[in-house]
């Protein structure tokens, strides 16, 4: 199969029923990694390729108050890391982000999105080649979703200021299911900091608002 084809829903792996449930504490945060959003707290969901690099990205900055990495925006319930890396679940690589918006903005999150990664590349991100790796916003609010949309459009036009032609392949929805990785997913490059990180930006700025 092609891989870098989202797999229709009548293809995808059954998955199964039972959830991967993280039995770590945040190895950052110390708190629980599936902890229910407390109230005046906002969520996003991002993927910018390998989610190894994109969580450690996310726990460094200011406001962010828990961060765990999963699979999202595909058919198969509950799948497994192996399962996603086939192509056959039609899920990609994401980050779960927890913040305190008074202490950061969603526009500052956003530009830490769009300028650490390459939001040109369909599905891939650098040498990582395949669904699981396409860039998108899960949003969970429709103020959300209109500020990741304008965000989208100012980076699209910082590109272009740039001379870049490419065009932002950016998936911008709503939420759906977030299913977490499993525990050694979990802010892999604390507990292993010579490990993989493919983050790779344009070196292109957002502009400011």
């Amino acid at each position: 199969m092609d891989k870098q084809q989202i797999i229709s829903p009548e293809a995808a792996l059954p998955g199964r029923s039972t959830p991967v449930t993280p039995t770590e504490n945040h190895a950052i945060f110390g708190t629980r990694i599936d902890a229910a959003v407390p109230e005046g707290m906002e969520e996003i969901v991002l993927g910018m390729g390998c989610f190894w690099g994109a969580e450690r990205l996310f726990w460094k900055q200011p406001g962010v108050i828990n961060t765990a990495v999963g699979y999202s925006g595909g058919f198969t319930p509950n799948p497994t890391y192996q399962e996603v890396c086939t192509g056959q679940t039609g899920h990609t690589e994401v980050v779960r982000v927890v913040f305190d918006p008074a202490q950061t903005t969603l526009d500052q999150l956003l530009a830490q999105f769009w300028e650490s990664h390459d939001p040109t590349q369909g599905m891939r991100q650098g040498n990582d080649i395949g669904t699981q790796y396409r860039s998108v916003i899960y949003t969970t609010s429709q103020t959300q979703q209109a500020h990741a949309e304008s965000s989208k459009e100012r980076y699209q036009s910082a590109l272009q200021a740039d001379q870049r032609v490419a065009t932002i392949t950016t998936e911008i929805l709503p939420a759906t299911a977030f299913y977490y990785a499993e525990d050694y997913h979990q802010q892999y490059l604390e507990k292993n900091p010579q490990g993989y990180c493919g983050l790779g930006g344009t070196g292109v700025c957002m502009p400011p608002q």
